[in-house]
């Protein structure tokens, strides 16, 4: 249906690169109203290209997230109406992240060359690759050896292999090829802006505050980066890097750009439109949410990001350890982002559904829908009582995320025997996933960070009640479901509405546009006991197969 109402409006779009799709999301400037949205698969990655998963390698092409952003920007418009698109004033990105791609000499994207194409090695590093994890305890010993800063401080004190040097130095010690013709990197996040803007001088790109500081250790007290000298320790090709990338950073409410002929043409925008400084999805999506400082954000997906705000003051110099950063404006400027999260979390739920239809499909079983697994598994696990069957599974099936980084970490399983059900495997994944959730709200409170709110947010918030049920009486904390369902890409239109100048500040443009909260989950206060004694089984399981 076409949008009728308002035509003198001002539309800002937010572009949501997901981990399977790119969102496109148009907003009312003046009321927050989401006029129309768009989904676009990618194509390559749907087919499992340049992925093995037994390796924890996971690559997308940038070439498809240049098809999904101008199929779902195109369809978007098409469902707004004819006048939608002239009305557009400004364009916000989010990305998942840490997802480095390496550029050529010319500014390009490496794979697009043609003899890089289909090298792995050539495409973007997707955030849930973990195949720099030798890189990353180099990393870590590097830091912590006393011969240099803790350039890992502001980073919770452990770097990870999901992030931007130790990702960077893997591929450049597996791929002579691929070393050799990357004249430098850049983040996901800070590389779309700066297509749609026409900016092939990578010097010229204005690079995340959010990405920077997260994921590449940036810090205003050093100076930026990490030294050369740190560097050329590690391998002197990433000193000559740094030389290549960037000292100043920029928070997602400036402009990064403007919408150049090309790409107008190619999504049929207005040129010159403002394009915000990107920044991750789950940062973004906290903006979305309408999350305030001390309000816990859980951006919850295929893993889970858990944003949380601040005042400087409150946080002084304390450095919470085993989070992923705390970055000075990485969500909202003027206060200080703190992030945290799992590495699996709906991706959990999807393994034990993918066990379960190939097991259907080995014994020749026809008729039943793959997609009623996970619902139909939800209905039999709410029957059961916590911790039925004895069961307790640790969530670390892609590693541990937060408390202390760990790509090496392994999911579990104890207690199984032959009386087990598919829904009691199930019950235990979740309770998991939410002891996992409790684990790093006790990170942030023990280090004197407090939480007044939990809001959650994505798929899984808002389609899967046991799962949210569960980790309210896990946590015992309420839990406010937002409504939007693109709060990412909103989070992204939000971005872009300061950065064209609507609002004067991001602040405000988040108070105007903002999701409201749908629903709350209230906690089942009479199961805190038996919570208590499951969530210490599951930190047992968890002191084992570390």
């Amino acid at each position: 249906m076409s949008y009728t109402r308002g035509m003198s409006s001002r539309f800002v779009l937010g572009l949501d690169f997901g981990t399977d799709s790119v969102r496109a999301l148009l907003v009312d400037c003046d009321n927050g109203e989401e006029v129309a949205s768009a989904v676009s698969a990618y194509r390559r990655w749907a087919q499992g290209a340049y992925c093995d998963a037994a390796a924890q390698r996971f690559r997308q092409h940038p070439q498809d997230h240049l098809d999904s952003m101008t199929a779902a920007v195109r369809a978007c418009l098409k469902q707004a109406g004819k006048q939608a698109a002239a009305q557009v004033v400004g364009i916000g990105v989010d990305t998942t992240g840490s997802s480095p791609l390496p550029l050529a000499a010319d500014g390009t994207a490496l794979a697009f060359h043609p003899e890089f194409s289909e090298d792995p090695d050539a495409l973007c590093v997707l955030w849930k690759d973990h195949t720099a994890a030798d890189e990353a305890e180099e990393i870590n010993a590097l830091a912590h050896g006393g011969e240099f800063p803790d350039y890992t401080q502001w980073s919770g004190g452990i770097y990870s292999s999901e992030w931007f040097w130790a990702k960077i130095l893997h591929v450049l010690r597996a791929n002579k090829r691929v070393a050799r013709a990357a004249h430098t990197w850049i983040e996901h996040c800070d590389w779309v802006p700066a297509v749609l803007a026409g900016i092939g001088d990578p010097a010229q790109i204005k690079r995340s505050r959010c990405a920077a500081g997260h994921k590449a250790m940036w810090h205003p007290s050093w100076g930026g980066l990490p030294s050369s000298e740190f560097l050329a320790r590690l391998d002197p090709r990433l000193a000559e890097l740094r030389a290549r990338l960037y000292t100043d950073t920029a928070t997602a409410d400036q402009c990064a750009g403007q919408l150049c002929e090309a790409w107008a043409k190619r999504l049929g925008l207005p040129a010159g439109i403002a394009i915000a400084v990107g920044a991750f999805d789950a940062h973004l999506g906290a903006v979305g949410a309408g999350a305030k400082p001390f309000e816990l954000a859980k951006v919850m997906g295929t893993s889970t990001c858990d944003m949380l705000m601040a005042p400087a003051a409150a946080v002084g110099d304390k450095a919470v350890p085993g989070i992923c950063g705390q970055v000075d404006g990485s969500i909202m400027p003027g206060l200080i982002g703190l992030e945290a999260g799992q590495s699996a979390f709906g991706d959990v739920y999807a393994w034990w559904k993918r066990v379960l239809a190939a097991g259907a499909a080995l014994s020749g079983a026809k008729g039943g829908d793959p997609e009623r697994i996970l619902p139909a598994l939800s209905e039999q696990a709410a029957k059961l009582e916590p911790g039925a069957g004895g069961l307790v599974a640790v969530d670390w099936f892609n590693g541990r995320r937060t408390p202390d980084a760990s790509a090496r970490a392994r999911g579990a399983i104890a207690g199984l025997h032959l009386g087990h059900e598919p829904a009691h495997v199930f019950r235990a994944l979740v309770e998991a996933t939410a002891f996992g959730a409790r684990a790093i709200v006790e990170r942030f409170t023990e280090h004197g960070i407090a939480i007044k709110r939990i809001v959650a947010l994505g798929g899984i918030a808002r389609k899967n009640p046991f799962v949210m049920q569960v980790c309210a009486d896990v946590l015992q904390r309420p839990i406010a479901i937002v409504a939007s369902d693109q709060c990412c890409a909103l989070g992204a239109a939000i971005a872009a509405a300061s950065a064209a100048g609507v609002y004067k500040t991001m602040a405000a443009a988040q108070k105007a546009l903002a999701s409201r909260c749908e629903r709350t989950v209230q906690p089942t206060r009479k199961l805190a006991t038996a919570y208590d004694a499951l969530y210490q089984r599951y930190r047992a399981l968890g002191q084992q197969v570390s």
